[in-house]
């Protein structure tokens, strides 16, 4: 398995209610979680939901250790809505999002989030036309700045904006490296933090409109859960984080949610030393009431 999920245990504790109920895995990625779940709960099904072509592609790998439990749909979970009517399910016992990207899309160098990859691409779902190349060599000085703030929480963002733009003066941007390199060269060093880390997560935010995408899915959970359902998020980062737990305690104050999760779940020492990627990973549920 390519993915290792984080905090399964955790997260199978907090979303499975109903021990033979329907679930949506929002961001099925490597199936990872959906494995963990299927495995651990005998008589659960799963709606498995991801944008990119590649998570189509691993599921047809695993289809078989599935049996008929999982079904797959390759679109964005800020259609789920509309998914689960086409499929005529009217309500679902709980719902999983595993926020931003995925080990494999990061480390494939042919996708262009890293900053080591020869191209500046950043798309979750390739079937969308904008890309980090387009927005970072045709976007205003002042945009870009935007982004890289908005975003990434950037404060050099400024500073790199105008270095950007002084580069592409010599020809176009192409890839990650070079990207990576002239943020390098603009601001000051974070310590073990690499520098263009904020602004390659602005980026990669902004092309796939993640923030958006996730108002979206938080707002048409409480409709899609059945009396006593949850839903469940992982998020990577404090814009994330703060988005989902507004979003809780607003719907918890309208009693239409109770706040499983009265803190952030976070990994256990034990797993962020086996799976670096869980140490940013911050876990809030809520039951529909």
């Amino acid at each position: 398995m390519y993915h290792t999920p984080v905090m399964p245990s955790d997260v199978s504790c907090l979303l499975v209610g109903n021990p033979n109920g329907l679930y949506v895995d929002a961001t099925f990625g490597g199936g990872g979680h959906t494995q963990y779940l299927v495995d651990q709960n005998d008589h659960i099904k799963v709606i498995a939901l991801d944008c990119d072509e590649h998570s189509n592609q691993q599921f047809g790998k695993k289809e078989n250790l599935f049996g008929n439990r999982v079904l797959f749909v390759r679109d964005n979970f800020k259609n789920i809505k509309a998914v689960l009517s086409h499929l005529n399910i009217d309500k679902v016992d709980g719902i999983l999002a595993d926020l931003g990207v995925s080990s494999k899309q990061f480390d494939d160098l042919d996708r262009g989030f890293s900053f080591n990859s020869d191209i500046l691409d950043m798309r979750m779902d390739n079937r969308n036309s904008l890309t980090a190349k387009e927005v970072v060599n045709s976007f205003s000085e002042s945009d870009l700045a935007d982004i890289f703030y908005r975003y990434g929480q950037e404060r050099a963002s400024r500073q790199i904006a105008r270095a950007v733009v002084d580069r592409r003066q010599r020809g176009k941007i192409n890839s990650g490296r070079e990207l990576a390199e002239i943020v390098r060269a603009a601001k000051k060093g974070e310590g073990k933090i690499h520098p263009a880390t904020k602004v390659f997560q602005s980026l990669r935010i902004f092309v796939n409109d993640e923030l958006s995408n996730l108002n979206e899915l938080l707002s048409a959970a409480p409709s899609l859960l059945a009396l006593g359902g949850r839903i469940v998020v992982i998020s990577f980062h404090s814009l994330e984080d703060r988005i989902v737990k507004t979003d809780f305690r607003a719907n918890a104050a309208k009693n239409i949610y109770r706040v499983l999760t009265k803190k952030v779940v976070c990994a256990s020492p034990e797993e962020m030393l086996t799976n670096p990627r869980s140490r940013s990973a911050k876990v809030r549920a809520a039951q529909k009431i």
